[in-house]
């Protein structure tokens, strides 16, 4: 663990610089190393998810709001590991777990509005699978964007 103080930058897991935990943001794509969030300087948009980083017509899966929200509250935790580390573990990991709830209920709304552009029961036309299709990859690299 990095000591409390240092650069969120420098706080990450494995050491490696990027949001705070490496929580996935539609500014860095959830890699632990990516730039965006408190250490790579302001989030572009003001409480609006954004599609930085993504392919036309997709969402962010955080707000900008949300996501700055979350970094806030893993620096209190990193900083209060010095003073009481059992109950900074414990809000760490309440804090991934809320991330992760959030993450899959993006995915999950995604998902939704992606099956119901080609699952109208009417006939689609080719080129409207062809479209679906796209979307699909880019939503399916995304998911593994996460990883």
């Amino acid at each position: 663990m990095a000591q409390a103080g240092a650069p969120v930058a420098q706080q990450t897991e494995g050491g490696a610089p990027g949001a705070p935990g490496g929580v996935a943001t539609e500014h860095g794509a959830g890699h632990a190393g990516a730039g965006g969030g408190a250490a790579g300087g302001a989030p572009a948009g003001a409480g609006t998810p954004t599609t930085a980083g993504h392919g036309a017509g997709e969402s962010a899966l955080l707000a900008d709001n949300d996501a700055r929200e979350f970094e806030r509250r893993w620096q209190d935790v990193q900083v209060g590991f010095v003073d009481e580390p059992q109950r900074c573990v414990q809000e760490a990991d309440g804090l991934v777990a809320e991330v992760m709830q959030r993450l899959a209920d993006g995915f999950a709304r995604e998902r939704k509005d992606l099956e119901s552009q080609w699952a109208s029961g009417g006939e689609a036309s080719t080129e409207d699978l062809r479209v679906a299709l796209q979307r699909y990859r880019s939503f399916f690299n995304r998911l593994l964007e996460t990883s």
